[in-house]
């Protein structure tokens, strides 16, 4: 017998069948509910409602839980590799070692972008925000690979997303040394995915940026906390996207337009703006929580809270460890750091952030980590981005298999004008000429 939910309107009623996620997640599923009530739902926001089924990510917010493919976030902690992850979001699997092996010589292999491409970044000022050059320029490389505009087989999926995941640190690496007036980097063919990242970024003519094991890994690890997370702002507007058959360029190209959000990708800027106006302004924690407590003053204290998790932000305890690792390897004594430790402690210990369930996010040491590292505040996001397009490309794709996929077009409730009538020019004053 199956399990119904029931909902009585004007004297009748509707049996709403129910949907079983595999971590015990249960939906009503309301796709019949306007055919046979003339209802629709209302949810501003979204935050009640189901829009897709997808095995890729899974987030207990109460339990601060976040798993990819079902495996945990801690298991990969010791030995974190984007690319080996970014292989495990898209096609479901851990890689063996040769599909890891070919996965890698393709990102090697298409790490360079065409040279006509190079004259795209000329059209753009140099303060032009660095964002908006990278969803121009995503969308640019459809234009220099017409073959990957219709994607099929596994085989396509996987030669498109290796040049998505490679040349998205190319174009982003081009778009910081022009803004600040340096030669462009070639990639290195001998270097692995976040250290030629990292190379394109920092290295001088004739001096090659120095790598660091402890700076190579804290990178790896914030790409991968950031490699995927569920039906956010910018993964929701991949699908949506998707959903009208729009190519892989085009869907991604808006997901960094999403993810520039200062509420979704920019929340790391705000948290080191945060940190500096307390550093420059001689302020202590204390004085500062102490603003942020008081409702009629205007200041927050950034890296709190978050929309899912009602409990500590897994991301955020790995991504503590890792900044306070980099930061004892690299000899500096940030003190952004320190006030950011003493934020955490004194808001963990205070009834006032308990109560409300505001524990530090992702955010609050993300960008310290991208501090110590050397790149830029207005880069944080493209970072995020750089993380974040393995697992846009993995929700392009599973939704891209599913039979009988319908373009997204949600519903609204109308609260404009009712019927009215057209008034003439002459009643609206205007002159005859």
């Amino acid at each position: 017998m199956s399990e119904n939910a029931k909902l009585h309107y004007q004297g009748k009623e509707f049996e709403l069948p129910l949907i079983h996620g595999t971590e015990d997640e249960v939906a009503i599923d309301i796709r019949s509910l306007r055919n046979d009530s003339g209802l629709i739902a209302f949810d501003p926001g979204l935050g009640n409602t189901g829009s897709c089924k997808s095995k890729i990510t899974f987030i207990d917010g109460e339990k601060g839980v976040l798993r990819y493919r079902g495996i945990p976030l801690e298991a990969i902690e010791s030995h974190p590799n984007f690319v080996e992850v970014a292989w495990l979001l898209i096609f479901g699997s851990l890689p063996t070692r040769a599909e890891y092996q070919r996965f890698s010589r393709s990102l090697t292999d298409t790490a360079n972008i065409d040279e006509d491409m190079k004259h795209h970044f000329t059209g753009f000022p140099r303060s032009a925000p660095p964002m908006a050059e990278l969803s121009a320029m995503l969308s640019t490389l459809s234009c220099f690979h017409p073959e990957f505009l219709e994607v099929e087989d596994p085989c396509e999926v996987e030669q498109v997303a290796a040049r998505l995941i490679s040349k998205v640190r190319t174009l982003a690496a081009y778009a910081y040394r022009r803004s600040r007036g340096l030669p462009y980097n070639y990639p290195d063919p001998s270097l692995p995915y976040v250290a030629n990242f990292l190379h394109m970024m920092f290295s001088k003519p004739y001096q090659q940026y120095i790598l660091d094991d402890e700076v190579m890994s804290a990178l790896n690890m914030l790409l991968i906390l950031h490699a995927d997370h569920e039906q956010n702002c910018s993964t929701s507007t991949v699908r949506m996207v998707g959903s009208s058959g729009a190519n892989l360029f085009a869907s991604c190209a808006a997901g960094v337009s999403a993810l520039w959000g200062p509420l979704h990708g920019g929340a790391n800027v705000a948290v080191i703006e945060m940190l500096e106006a307390i550093h420059k302004g001689n302020m202590t924690a204390e004085q500062y929580v102490a603003l942020a407590k008081d409702k009629d003053n205007p200041v927050r204290l950034m890296g709190f809270g978050h929309r899912v998790y009602k409990n500590f932000d897994p991301r955020a305890t790995m991504l503590r460890e890792v900044s306070e690792k980099l930061i004892k390897k690299m000899g500096t004594n940030d003190p952004l750091l320190s006030i950011a430790r003493r934020l955490e402690e004194i808001a963990l210990n205070d009834s006032y952030f308990i109560d409300r369930q505001l524990y530090p996010n992702v955010d609050f040491y993300s960008g310290i980590i991208l501090r110590a590292i050397g790149i830029p505040t207005n880069m944080f996001t493209v970072i995020f981005a750089i993380g974040r397009l393995p697992g846009w490309i993995a929700h392009w794709y599973e939704q891209k298999q599913e039979t009988g996929g319908r373009i997204w077009r949600p519903r609204q409730v109308y609260t404009g004008n009712t019927r009215s009538s057209y008034s003439s020019r002459a009643s609206r004053g205007w002159e005859e000429v």
